[in-house]
């Protein structure tokens, strides 16, 4: 175990201790008496005196020793009862502490390092062994200590922390890493050296586990343009994977948006624990690998044996029970899975206790036979639980009687095939609904014809028919290598649709759905939105060649399901290679079924490809570019730039190869995908790249290698089609150069995918895909950014790394709404399909924080009706909403703007607003996208009143009234507070507002000299006094005082034009060195950026 350091001075200590091995840091030793030898007389004695000692005052045999480099002092870190326990602590030392000490100049640092470092491993091991569960003080402490040192919000929660080392430069820190919410934190205090980080989840661009020389193994993160690496952790992987996990919720909540309805510990981020992230982990996986609805979660893990018939062994694995499904994954090399749904479970046997076992019986005469289930009574009860069985406690029940009981269910169901049907759920599909794949109508097949393709398809329905005898038919069925096998071969065009919505888990959906599409047809048919226009426009692009798509079947059919799923989901609606998509699904599926294809498509096998954005294609893209490197390095020392295979490669993601090969041939690649998963585009995409390896090394541009693909695709053929040649597709490229070269069969290429990368495991694919998940958003991000700032820099005159910097503080602003509730209006109406500058908006609440840190004067300070004013002054478009430009565009103003524009935005903004702002601070005018139909043309008016929009003229400012010049004053006075002019700014105000006062007195005597009373009422000489006093009046509410001055009858009242204003306040010098003098814009960013986070908790 590891020991509190402890100094020992060898130089006055007893001859007690055996040197067994040592370096230049350390040594281990093992204690007379103990091991071979025994010591002799000094061994015998040492031995007696342990011997003699009490348990608490035994000395372990064992211990390792830390040298100070130049001196006689060691410290005690380590002792074992035994030596296998000491060499494991002696090995983890030379392999993380050793290389590392070479980089210290000095021995107290290279000491002080190793105390640190020891002490943060004792209180990992204390952590893992339960602490946060066990021990809730020790996590206390923990969260006492983090809130102290990184000043975040108290709402901000603690998930999880670490002992560990962060690396500045080459010389480490060994201190804590804290792991929360939404940020990650470390400090560090040693030889009165504090380092300090707080990097937010949504900054961060990379995040992967690494290896080099110094650092066996570390964490890198990359954010904000800096590396950091963190390593010497005691779990290394257990740490990764909660990192892992709280930055893809971040991207998932601040991002994409997400609610997480359906996982109840995720759905509040003041509740995130490290147990909930796990158990999120776990279900993603478990519903990915068995293609699972979203709806179910792993509650149950068995290991036990399962009796695979075909085979005639027991293979090991692991059962895994969701409320809805019963799952086995084979562990030993057999690629052997089945899912089993509860829906299909007709009966639970137990037949010998002893071999705790179960047998569990289906629908379809079959039974699966579950071994060595070490709590088998446990899972039978579940199953039965979940299945609606009542559990007999005795088990009397004969394996026979069982056997027999699920027998008649078999016999009466096949002779009743209406209630298995009614069972499954499903029911009778409206009448505008075709019951029939469109390949079954346009291109039934001839029994009698016997031609060689006909005659090889034959035989492919033979081989299928024999592996359904041995491994089942239907959601049930047992999936091994020779599935696989087949797959690869080809799937007979009969039995194409049926194993697509197995494989997928579309058949899952729709069995728990009954009649859910009909009646989201018949609720969808006849809207109108964007997506519709869309769908309505790409219909007849969807295979123009094919019989099916130029009727009026197809075309409905496709309408139908297009329209069906941008209802069932807005947030994707309709997105271009959808219909593609679509189309081909609808030849060899019935159109309910192509439906809930398309669905596990869009939402489970290919997740975030169908958007505006098509992160998830862009995802698979860099994790295709990072196999071209691991895989075709020939390719990659020719051509270092990869991004030309990423764009060529789009098309290849998005329709599955449909887009660029004959259907005839991408049907076998959809074939693999809906078996394999992106894994099999994946292994296609390295297959074709390999095929065309020497045309692509000698191409001399991207054009010429464009050209070399293009040819490879139109020669791509499928001899054993039995398609004929009126539905397969022509070349598109020129005929006479595609016959010049060799054809190329899809099974052969597809075979050749399989052998050459077919070790590719899905696991390690996913985890590339979350790698890379980081990257491909952020770069989104930037893009957007510099779209932003190209707009607004035409339109200011901040430099460039000031408008960056406002971004960055506008962005975060924007995202601070969202951190510590899912219910965030600013969350709630963000649009990632909107043009770049509305991507990111703040609300009157987000704006009145930041706007307070950044304005120059302290102009709104403690009123809020000025800040109400001010944010209604920059929302242009009335749509209770600031975006980045109009924000950027009123500080430029209060920066850089002349006296009187800066006068003249004072003035506009005592002006009070057209309407009251809603209680959640946000108007949205825009449709959300696929809900409502988008009016073009107030687009176009908009955009267009822009371009006309001509500089506003003075003279064009209304008048404001009396209340309005009274608040107006009061603003001027509140914004000299503090400057070292500031008496002389209170003189310069009151003797503007007198004279002003005064020359309204004349034009009023002048205008109405019969009665001259009237011209100065006592209201408003009150008024005129409460103005002309020097002293502020900051404490009393502007609303009461607007109001008052309000009540005075309007006969009475008086206003001022702009002219009369600035011209006054140009008589006074000293106003105009005030309102012309610089301001340190730099200054005020630093400021804003440190005081962000404390402006939203005392907010």
């Amino acid at each position: 175990m590891w020991l509190k350091p402890e100094e020992i001075l060898l130089k006055n200590a007893l001859k007690l201790w055996v040197a067994e091995k040592g370096n230049e840091y350390f040594v281990l030793q093992r204690r007379r008496g103990y091991g071979e030898g025994g010591g002799g007389l000094t061994g015998l004695l040492v031995g007696t005196l342990d011997t003699m000692m009490d348990s608490t005052s035994k000395v372990a045999p064992f211990r390792i020793l830390h040298q100070t480099p130049d001196s006689q002092i060691y410290w005690s870190i380590a002792c074992g009862g035994t030596k296998e326990e000491i060499n494991q602590h002696w090995e983890w030392l030379e392999k993380n502490i050793m290389r590392t000490l070479s980089v210290f100049d000095s021995s107290d640092d290279i000491t002080s390092f190793v105390q640190g470092k020891i002490r943060g491993l004792i209180a990992e091991e204390g952590k893992v062994s339960g602490v946060q569960e066990d021990d809730p003080e020790k996590f206390r402490e923990a969260l006492l200590r983090f809130e102290k040192w990184f000043d975040l919000p108290q709402k901000e929660k603690l998930v999880t922390y670490y002992s560990c080392s962060y690396w500045r430069g080459r010389v480490p820190c060994q201190g804590w890493l804290y792991l929360s919410t939404n940020f990650l934190s470390f400090y560090s205090y040693l030889l009165g050296s504090e380092v300090k980080l707080v990097v937010s989840w949504n900054e961060i661009w990379r995040l992967e586990k690494t290896s080099n020389v110094i650092l066996t193994e570390s964490i890198h993160v990359l954010a904000n343009g800096e590396d950091h690496y963190f390593s010497m952790f005691l779990h290394l992987s257990e740490t990764f994977l909660i990192m892992e996990q709280l930055a893809d919720y971040s991207i998932k909540r601040l991002f994409d948006k997400e609610t997480f309805q359906e996982e109840p510990s995720l759905s509040d981020p003041l509740q995130i624990t490290k147990r909930g992230l796990e158990t999120n982990a776990r279900n993603e996986q478990f519903r990915a690998f068995f293609r699972l609805p979203k709806e179910e979660n792993l509650l149950e893990v068995y290991e036990s044996f399962l009796w695979v018939p075909f085979s005639h062994f027991n293979t090991l694995g692991k059962i895994c029970l969701s409320e809805s499904y019963l799952c086995f994954a084979s562990q030993d090399g057999s690629q052997c899975h089945v899912i089993i749904p509860m829906r299909e479970v007709i009966g639970v046997e137990k037949p010998d206790r002893s071999s705790r076992a179960l047998t569990v019986c289906v629908r379809g005469k079959r039974a699966l036979r579950f071994s060595e289930v070490r709590d088998f009574e446990r899972l039978g009860n579940a199953i039965r639980r979940r299945c609606g069985m009542t559990a007999s406690p005795q088990h009397s029940a004969s394996t026979e009687g069982i056997r027999g009981e699920c027998q008649n269910l078999i016999n009466h169901f096949e002779d009743n095939p209406e209630e298995v049907a009614m069972m499954v759920g499903q029911k009778e599909s409206s009448k505008t609904v075709s019951n029939e794949a469109l390949m079954t109508v346009f291109h039934p097949q001839d029994a009698e014809n016997l031609d060689p393709k006909m005659l090889k398809e034959k035989m492919k329905e033979q081989s299928w028919n024999i592996h359904f005898s041995e491994y089942g038919r239907g959601t049930s069925m047992f999936c091994t290598k020779k599935t696989r096998d087949l797959i690869v071969r080809g799937v007979p065009e009969a039995l194409r649709g049926e194993l697509w919505m197995l494989f997928s888990g579309a058949v899952n959906d729709m069995a728990v759905n009954p009649g859910y599409y009909s009646e989201i047809v018949d609720k969808s048919l006849g809207t109108s939105t964007l997506a519709t226009d869309e769908i309505e426009r790409d219909l007849h692009r969807s295979l123009p060649e094919h019989p099916a798509f130029q009727s009026d079947t197809g075309i409905s059919a496709l309408r139908r399901v297009l329209t069906a799923y941008a209802y069932r989901n807005p947030k994707i609606g309709y997105c271009q290679a959808m219909n593609i998509l679509t189309s081909v699904l609808l030849l060899y599926a019935k159109e309910e079924e192509a439906f809930w294809l398309l669905v596990a498509v869009c939402e489970r096998m290919l997740p975030d490809y169908f958007n505006r954005r098509i992160i998830g294609a862009l995802v698979d893209q860099a994790v295709f570019e990072e196999l071209i490197r691991m895989h075709l390095t020939q390719l990659t020392e020719h051509m270092t730039d990869l991004t030309f295979f990423s764009s060529v490669s789009l098309s290849w993601f998005l329709t599955l190869f449909i887009s660029v090969l004959p259907i005839e041939s991408a049907v076998n690649v959809v074939d693999c995908f809906f078996y394999d998963g992106i894994k099999a585009i994946l292994q296609l995409g390295l297959a074709v790249l390999d095929y065309n390896m020497e045309g692509l090394i000698s191409s001399h541009d991207d054009a010429e290698a464009v050209t070399i693909l293009s040819k490879f695709f139109d020669n791509v053929t499928n001899k054993d089609s039995p398609l004929p040649q009126t539905v397969q597709q022509n070349s598109v490229g020129n005929n006479d150069k595609a016959s010049s070269l060799s054809k190329v069969d899809i099974s052969d290429l597809i075979k050749e995918a399989y052998e050459k990368y077919g070790d590719m495991k899905s696991e390690e694919v996913e985890r590339m895909r979350k790698r890379n998940k980081l990257y491909v958003i952020q770069t989104l991000e930037d893009t957007t950014k510099q779209n932003v700032l190209r707009v607004v820099s035409q339109e200011v005159k901040f430099s460039a790394s000031q408008l960056d910097n406002l971004y960055a503080l506008f962005k975060r602003q924007h995202f601070l709404s969202c951190y510590w509730t899912m219910n965030s209006p600013v969350l709630l109406h963000h649009d990632p399909s909107l043009a770049y500058l509305e991507q990111y908006q703040l609300g009157f609440h987000q704006f009145r924080v930041l706007f307070s840190l950044l304005e120059p004067w302290s102009l709104c300070s403690d009123n809020d009706a000025l800040f109400l004013w001010a944010f209604r002054l920059l929302d242009e478009n009335q749509d209770g909403l600031v975006n980045f430009k109009e924000f950027c565009c009123a500080l430029d103003i209060l920066y850089s703007g002349t006296f009187t524009n800066k006068l003249k935005f004072l003035f506009k903004l005592h002006q009070p607003p057209v309407s009251d702002l809603p209680e959640d601070g946000v108007i949205r005018k825009s449709p959300e996208r696929g809900k409502g139909k988008v009016d073009l043309q107030a687009y176009l008016k908009q955009w267009q009143d822009e371009i006309l929009k001509k500089e506003e003229s003075i003279k064009d400012l209304p008048r404001i009234n009396q209340a309005q010049f009274i608040q107006f004053s009061k603003t001027l006075y509140n914004l000299f507070h503090g400057d070292p002019e500031e008496e002389s700014l209170y003189r310069a105000v009151a003797r503007v507002t007198s004279l002003l006062l005064r020359m309204e007195e004349v034009g009023r005597r002048l205008q109405e000299p019969t009665s001259p009373t009237q011209a100065a009422p006592e209201g408003a000489l009150l008024n005129r006094e409460a103005c002309s006093t020097p002293e502020r009046s900051s404490d009393t509410p502007c609303a009461t005082i607007t109001l008052e001055a309000g009540s005075i009858p309007q006969e009475v009242e008086w206003s001022f034009a702009f002219e009369q204003i600035l011209a006054s306040l140009l008589n006074e010098p000293v106003l105009v060195r005030f309102f012309e003098r610089p301001v340190d814009i730099q200054a005020r960013l630093d400021h804003a950026k440190g005081a962000q986070l404390k402006a939203k908790t005392n907010k």
